[in-house]
């Protein structure tokens, strides 16, 4: 299991641990991709700086 599937798996979790009903349902979907992101980013497939632009290059 790469930090990939661990980190969505763990924003899902914790997703559905905080409420129940529709609440839950989008906490738990803002998490699990919270989850993926920060995944992607240890895995390597991703680069923060590309997403939020690398500062004023001139």
């Amino acid at each position: 299991m790469n930090a990939t599937q661990t980190g969505i798996l763990a924003g899902l979790i914790l997703g559905l641990a905080a409420t129940q009903g529709f609440t839950a349902f989008l906490i738990t979907l803002a998490v699990g991709v919270i989850g993926l992101v920060v995944g992607r980013v240890l895995d390597g497939e991703l680069d923060l700086g590309d997403v939020f632009g690398k500062g004023r290059d001139k």
